[in-house]
């Protein structure tokens, strides 16, 4: 009769190098290499829709953080969220931000009495307007021009997909030309 030994998968012969390497990697590669929570650009929580202010400083992405879903603006350079008071409210949906060239303004998808509709936020006055309030179609993928006086969208107001071109007109004060962010000194 045979006599029956048993193997425990931690007497077998193993290449230490193999384990220490795999470890090793496993190790540089952890989650703490990259900042998440409340402050931080990314979350442990969906984010979306990207979109960079052309001066590269301010970026407004869509996120599911706080259990609904949110426009956020965060600063690249000074790494902190911006308050944007007005934009997310109560049983609304904003959507595929655009932000003119310093991050003055930002163009976004809202609804308004359950259609999708325009809106544009001023950051210097907080104020958030809906710009296509007369439209009967659909209205999708807003974008706004660097110097926030133009905003171009889908709509399907003739039943098909069409181009839009909104000029705010030439009183606006317009996105600031010197290049100063807004809240600097002047």
């Amino acid at each position: 009769m045979e006599k029956f030994t048993p193997t425990f998968w931690l007497q077998r012969p193993i290449h230490w190098s193999l384990v220490f390497g795999l470890t090793s990697l496993l190790a540089s590669c952890g989650y703490n290499d990259i900042s998440i929570g409340p402050t931080s650009l990314n979350s442990r929580y969906t984010e979306e829709q990207p979109a960079l202010s052309g001066n590269g400083r301010f970026l407004a992405f869509v996120s599911n953080r706080n259990g609904n879903q949110q426009l956020l603006v965060f600063d690249l350079e000074r790494q902190l969220f911006i308050g944007t008071p007005g934009i997310n409210r109560a049983e609304t949906i904003a959507e595929s931000p655009s932000l003119s060239y310093t991050g003055r303004y930002i163009a976004y998808l809202t609804s308004d009495q359950g259609r999708p509709v325009v809106a544009l936020y001023d950051r210097a006055t907080q104020q958030s307007q809906i710009v296509t309030p007369t439209y009967r179609g659909w209205v999708r993928k807003p974008n706004i021009s660097p110097d926030g006086r133009y905003v171009v969208f889908e709509t399907a107001s003739r039943g098909q997909w069409d181009i839009e071109v909104l000029d705010r007109g030439p009183n606006i004060e317009l996105d600031i030309p010197n290049g100063a962010t807004v809240g600097s000194p002047p």
